[in-house]
């Protein structure tokens, strides 16, 4: 009986040199990179990022770079559909699959699946949102507890995201959410999946994290910024996300280049933090304790893919 191929996934904190890494691995066993980036499927958020190079690009095959216009929402669940065909179509090519990247929602997405429910409403949302704020913060969670009570048993009153979804799926689907839950996920089939991680040691890595968001400044991630912000305007997503968001409080002079960066700085750290607690609880991962960069930390992953593969 024929195997399924391995699948390669590597996670990790923001700078903790997971692109190093991939690259590494891709070139020794012949593999390509998916990205698995919330910010990076957009066109055009390259400083911001911390994107592969050029260079490193043309090394290995990328995918999932630059796919969705800014403009438009590009979800878990989007990513999730994208993903997929693309992880087939590359071991159909006798390559290795490897996935990288620090987006956790989206990880889950491509491997365990979402449970199937209705999809996104923004007329919707717009009206909910503006109901928020005419009641006031607790509306959106009394609005579910009338619809599905289990559901808002699970969801934090200040959970906004997660409130306005819940109530849309029981809106749109004429279901409660907590029922479409039982349905279970469809999960990612065909691929044995080896997960490595990268846990270097903290202060280390709070100081790369430092560096590359003074860094993005320098090379010109206000500019960047600028030039997104004037093509696309504000409610661009995107333009929220950490770097870009400080990049835009310096645009609309609310604070200096200085102030921004140390804003930047702390937080990319406190990102990292949330990204560590959200991997820590996803299973069969095989922690190294060190950066991507490294060689002895390459070499080590490169023993783990091969022996999974001879597995």
């Amino acid at each position: 009986m024929e195997r399924n191929p391995l699948l390669v996934v590597i996670v990790g904190p923001t700078a903790s040199g997971k692109t190093a890494l991939s690259i590494a691995l891709a070139q020794r066993f012949g593999g390509e990179i998916v990205s698995c980036d919330s910010v990076a499927v957009y066109r055009g958020f390259e400083i911001g990022t911390a994107r592969p190079s050029g260079q490193e690009r043309a090394q290995v095959p990328h995918h999932l770079l630059d796919v969705a216009e800014p403009t438009e929402p590009f979800t878990a669940g989007d990513y999730a559909r994208v993903a997929r065909p693309v992880l087939h179509e590359i071991t159909a090519r006798e390559r290795r699959p490897i996935v990288v990247g620090g987006t956790g929602l989206y990880l889950r997405a491509l491997l365990e699946g979402l449970f199937a429910g209705p999809p996104r409403s923004e007329e919707l949302r717009e009206r909910l949102r503006a109901s928020t704020d005419e009641h006031g913060a607790n509306h959106l969670h009394a609005m579910l507890r009338h619809l599905d009570p289990t559901a808002a048993e699970k969801i934090h009153p200040n959970d906004h995201s997660k409130l306005i979804r819940a109530i849309e799926v029981c809106m749109a689907a004429r279901s409660k959410m907590s029922e479409m839950w039982k349905q279970g996920r469809d999960e990612l089939k065909g691929f044995r999946i080896l997960r490595i991680g990268l846990d270097p040691e903290r202060e280390r890595l709070y100081e790369r994290i430092n560096q590359r968001a003074e860094q993005m400044f320098a090379l010109g991630l206000i500019q960047e910024t600028r030039k997104l912000f004037e093509q696309y305007g504000e409610s661009v997503v995107a333009l929220s996300s950490l770097g870009y968001k400080q990049a835009m409080q310096v645009i609309r002079g609310e604070c200096d280049e200085t102030t921004a960066i140390a804003a930047a700085q702390q937080g990319h750290r406190n990102y990292a933090k949330r990204q560590m607690t959200w991997f820590r609880r996803e299973p069969g991962v095989h922690w190294l304790n060190g950066f991507g960069d490294d060689p002895k930390i390459q070499n080590e992953a490169g023993s783990l893919v091969a022996t999974s593969e001879a597995a």
